[in-house]
């Protein structure tokens, strides 16, 4: 009979056939609970894969991957450290969705000795002051990779482009650093900048609010999405008003759904953070914290521009 490891999906436990990975009651083996966000993005759902690859390849640990019903669902967040705690998981990795109010659990399972390492999305410095915890953040350079990604809009557009940038989450700092990576870049570029609204990193969300903006702004020449997800919606609404190639558009995470953009020039530049290797990462450094190793301030992981053929 396979070995099996708990996955538990948007509230429901499935059991899903593993090689190399510890039974749950193997208690000789420490448990690590994976707190991510909407399985829905093509992002975390590399992201899993990547980490159940990792740990099948490990053979030391159990681990316990969670996901949310959608990028704005924090109290799903919430609940799974709330559940971790109670089942004395001995490490806790968590992408919040929210950089403050994943705080408070995530302070409470600490202090109940459970070890935390925070990837993807840092959780903000002045709430875990309050809550007296200091953490180390094992992620990317987000405003770095929003320029790189802006820059390109920039270059081929020129001084003067009108754009607009769709916004992540505004309670997570890699929502506030993209934005502002993508700042640096209309103003480096000397682009004038139409409007700045939230899609939650949501692509029907995106969709609609692209819609409303190239109402209001038909003149919109370049659109700078926070994540792909929201740049899918873009080029679906950009394809239904009848511009496709009229207005360019930049992206960031390089999930497989974009490469036909990049292909086709849709989609012209947008940004690999290596999402199936940034679980895996926070599952090693779990287990070097378990057996002592003291991890402080940000590890950075890599960032790399993709842009389409020719551009």
């Amino acid at each position: 009979m396979p070995r099996t490891l708990a996955i538990i999906f948007l509230g429901f436990p499935l059991a899903l056939p593993l090689t190399g990975v510890g039974k749950a009651e193997d208690t000789k083996k420490p448990v690590i609970g994976l707190v991510m966000k909407s399985l829905a993005n093509e992002f975390f759902k590399d992201m899993q894969e990547g980490a159940v690859k990792h740990v099948e390849e490990r053979g030391d640990l159990t681990l316990i991957p969670v996901g949310m019903h959608s990028e704005t669902d924090i109290d799903t967040q919430i609940n799974a450290v709330e559940n971790f705690i109670t089942k004395k998981v001995d490490a806790i990795v968590v992408a919040p969705a929210d950089s403050r109010a994943l705080v408070p659990p995530l302070a409470r399972a600490i202090k109940a000795g459970i070890v935390v390492i925070n990837i993807d999305v840092e959780l903000d410095e002045a709430a875990k002051k309050q809550a007296g915890i200091s953490l180390a953040f094992v992620g990317p350079d987000n405003r770095a990779g929003a320029k790189m990604s802006g820059d390109v809009l920039a270059k081929a557009l020129g001084p003067g482009g009108k754009v607009v940038i769709l916004e992540g989450n505004p309670g997570a700092d890699n929502a506030r650093q993209r934005k502002l990576g993508f700042d640096d870049s209309v103003k480096e570029g000397q682009l004038d900048l139409l409007d700045s609204r939230t899609a939650h990193w949501e692509t029907e969300e995106a969709n609609t609010v692209f819609s409303n903006m190239l109402t209001a702004h038909p003149d919109i020449q370049g659109v700078m999405a926070a994540n792909d997800s929201m740049a899918l919606g873009v080029v679906k609404a950009i394809d239904a008003a009848g511009k496709s190639g009229q207005i360019k558009v930049v992206g960031f995470d390089n999930i497989p759904a974009v490469q036909p953009l990049l292909k086709e020039g849709k989609l012209l530049a947008t940004i690999d953070q290596f999402g199936s290797q940034m679980a895996a990462n926070g599952i090693d450094y779990a287990m070097k914290a378990l057996k002592g190793e003291k991890l402080e301030g940000w590890i950075k992981t890599p960032i790399k521009l993709v842009t389409a053929p020719g551009s």
